[in-house]
């Protein structure tokens, strides 16, 4: 079948476009998560497989014709495994996922995001896909009362249609979500499931370790997953990502391919990078040195001082050339 949304917008869709539809290769295999995120996980599969039981067999749809799509909210931070989800439960349920990065698709489609929306669930209905928003707290943010600016008259318009969309949806789409907080009210009484991923303990983080190698990876007898396990308390992105930086670094090394190997020490620099790069980017001028903060916020002040007497000589300036005009006319009209 071809795909309605890239004749519509070609360039967004394929691997790295705005709106992904892929097959799903990751499976509930691929993942450790606490067992309390697991349990939520088996409800929601629980009313996806009783879906068609109650509103067909048990007649409820002829009742309620329309809320009857099934809509989970995926919360937690980042690296907790609320993507690879996504994937798996379209994998149990033989669907293709097809995945939106919202955020990306508002900043460049500024003015038509409602009309997209609307698309992507056509699309989604069409292909019969898991629709899955990425950054959900994006397109279902809290709607504003003022809306004397054209961008909060867009959002709450893409919220309305948004709200729309899911009522006339009969598929499965999941929300995920760094700020829960951020949803709007009225997205509460169409979320059929609040799934909560936390980052892992320590006994999940060890798994994690293994569970992102293969069994042909050379690994060094060194290699201790429990004390990276307990020394680096992350998520399960973090570790994955060290995993390659390490596996990069062993590969760098001199030497024929058939002796090179994975040391615990290749692990725990990787891990220090990728702590140290998540600090940086958390950074900000309240978080920043005291002595660092300081320095700005002297700065600032100067340059607010020199606006300031920048301000007052322009304004005396005007102030004595408008004296000047008014003494010159008195002149001539003497």
């Amino acid at each position: 079948m071809s795909n309605p949304f890239a004749r519509l917008f070609p360039g967004l869709t394929g691997r790295k476009g705005v709106i992904e539809s892929v097959v799903p290769q990751r499976s509930f295999s691929d993942v450790i998560l606490p067992p309390r995120t697991v349990r939520m996980l088996n409800e929601a599969l629980t009313q996806v497989h009783s879906h068609s039981l109650i509103f067909e067999a048990w007649g409820l749809g002829e009742r309620h014709p329309t809320g009857t799509a099934l809509a989970f909210n995926f919360a937690g931070p980042s690296g907790t495994g609320k993507t690879i989800c996504a994937e798996a439960i379209a994998h149990h349920l033989g669907k293709r996922l097809l995945l939106v990065r919202y955020s990306e698709l508002e900043s460049m489609w500024f003015g038509e995001t409602p009309k997209n929306v609307a698309a992507i669930f056509r699309l989604a209905t069409e292909e019969d896909a898991v629709l899955f928003f990425d950054e959900a707290d994006a397109v279902a943010a809290r709607r504003s009362r003022d809306v004397s600016h054209g961008m909060q008259r867009e959002s709450n318009t893409t919220v309305n249609v948004m709200l729309q969309e899911l009522e006339r949806f009969n598929g499965v789409v999941i929300f995920a979500t760094n700020l829960a907080a951020n949803f709007d009210p009225a997205f509460e009484r169409r979320i059929r499931t609040h799934v909560l991923f936390e980052l892992p303990d320590v006994d999940e983080r060890e798994q994690i370790w293994r569970v992102q190698l293969h069994e042909r990876t050379p690994l060094a007898d060194d290699v201790d997953f429990r004390d990276l396990a307990e020394r680096y308390a992350v998520s399960g992105g973090d570790i994955r990502n060290a995993v390659l930086k390490a596996a990069l670094a062993a590969a760098a090394v001199d030497g024929p391919d058939e002796l090179k190997r994975i040391h615990h020490r290749h692990f725990v620099d990787a891990m220090e990078e990728v702590v140290s790069a998540r600090t940086v980017m958390k950074q900000s001028l309240m978080e920043a040195p005291e002595s660092q903060a300081e320095t700005a916020l002297s700065e600032t002040r100067r340059m607010l001082d020199h606006m300031r007497t920048a301000s007052a000589v322009s304004a005396a300036a005007a102030g004595a050339a408008l004296l000047i005009a008014v003494i010159a006319l008195i002149i001539v009209l003497t």
